[in-house]
């Protein structure tokens, strides 16, 4: 019985990055002589235990064989016959497919430590192409590196496109397609991911809605990129610039959709692309499982996100309808996360990437003002109210116009 450090912990570690976790490959033994030791097994999808004291992830080297579709489809051999070679063969990338024994010797059957040096993401072997979510994982990893100069093998963008093309990319679960995109809104660079995906047609079968705006034209007097497609990646850019918040990200990313659903006898304008946006939106929510909060705070993007860049245009009661849409008071976080990605649309142009954004400072202040008002003293003076509660509404809404008019400098 023999363990190997595997994966990603050997990729990091010869890179020169922080370990985040520690996998482990074991050779020459079996489940049982595991669980004996004290291992404990995790699932019965695959031969994975934690160890007694570390509590790292341990797993018998392992055989796969394509027994269906996705990436569930496979049957495995875990015997104790299987070897390191063996095992490091069935992984998508040269890159992950390196180990490292006890005593820190690198065993690297595949030029995974060439690669590295070349910085470049080359499947292993072809069975790379019997598990579709690879498709994810490679433009997850393009995504991860990009700071680092990493590109995709041409021919492993050509197995990537195969696959598309064989439509196995339908069979993955929805979950699992989210999990990997939640992931990626977090990497250095998640327009890498979404241009990868682009690259070999799988952003076209998991996401639509965002592919048909390539060769959707724009105003070129607002959008000197003029499609609409790359405005949504420049948007997706500026918002990886402003925060690593994923749901900021993701918002960036389908806040324009609409725009791929209005009559192309309008073109290049698109009126009322907020609104037709919103059920395409919903659409994508319900489809991938979106959390909740991803969610809305796309929608709120995609509905309200052309009013804040006219906000100098806007009424004081129309702002503080916007914050109330927002549900500011209850959520700040929501505004912030509104505002940010609002920015990022306006600084996702050709030419306009470090414009001044006062409307976010702006709305700041509105909310700020309208904060103020200490609606249990105002309520105090208005005990005949309180048996309708629609003019105690009607009332907390004037003095909040109010205030935030005064603040501003607005008309009612």
């Amino acid at each position: 019985m023999q363990a190997y450090l595997v994966g990603g912990a050997v990729r990091d570690k010869l890179l020169g990055l922080p370990v985040r976790e520690r996998d482990w490959v074991v050779v020459g033994a079996s489940a049982d002589e595991l669980l004996e030791q004290g291992y404990q097994q995790v699932g019965n999808d695959f031969p994975v235990f934690l160890h007694p004291e570390t509590h790292e992830e341990y797993a018998l080297a392992r055989r796969e064989t394509k027994s269906g579709h996705g990436y569930k489809g496979f049957a495995f051999d875990a015997s104790r016959h299987i070897s390191l070679e063996e095992d490091l063969l069935r992984r998508d990338l040269t890159i992950n497919a390196m180990a490292e024994d006890d005593e820190g010797q690198v065993i690297d059957p595949y030029g995974g430590r060439r690669d590295l040096e070349d910085r470049i993401l080359r499947h292993v072997s072809l069975a790379f192409c019997e598990d579709p979510l690879r498709v994810l994982r490679v433009a997850r990893f393009a995504a991860r590196f990009a700071h680092l100069g990493f590109s995709i093998a041409a021919e492993t963008l050509e197995l990537m496109n195969s696959i598309v093309k064989s439509g196995e990319l339908q069979h993955l679960v929805s979950e699992r397609v989210w999990q990997e995109f939640e992931t990626a809104l977090s990497e250095t660079s998640p327009v890498t991911f979404f241009r990868t995906l682009r690259d070999c047609g799988a952003l076209a079968v998991l996401l639509p809605e965002v592919d048909r705006l390539f060769g959707v034209p724009q105003p070129e007097e607002y959008h000197p990129e003029i499609d609409t497609g790359e405005h949504t990646f420049m948007v997706i850019e500026q918002a990886t610039r402003l925060t690593e918040d994923p749901i900021v990200r993701y918002a960036a990313l389908i806040h324009d959709v609409g725009k791929g659903a209005t009559p192309k006898n309008n073109w290049p304008h698109h009126y009322r692309h907020e609104h037709l946006g919103l059920d395409l939106i919903r659409n994508i929510n319900d489809r991938l499982k979106v959390p909740r909060e991803f969610g809305d705070t796309a929608l709120l993007v995609c509905e309200h996100h052309t009013k804040l860049h006219r906000m100098a245009e806007l009424r004081s009661a129309t702002l503080l309808d916007l914050l109330e849409a927002l549900d500011a008071f209850r959520r700040p976080e929501r505004m912030r996360r509104f505002l940010l990605a609002c920015e990022a649309d306006s600084r996702g142009r050709t030419g306009m990437e470090k414009i001044d954004y006062p409307q976010r400072e702006m709305l700041l202040a509105a909310h700020q003002a309208a904060s103020e008002l200490d609606v249990g003293k105002l309520l105090a003076g208005h005990e005949e109210l309180a048996e309708n509660p629609g003019n105690i509404k009607a009332l907390i809404h004037q003095k909040r116009s109010e205030l935030i008019r005064n603040r501003l400098g607005k008309s009612n």
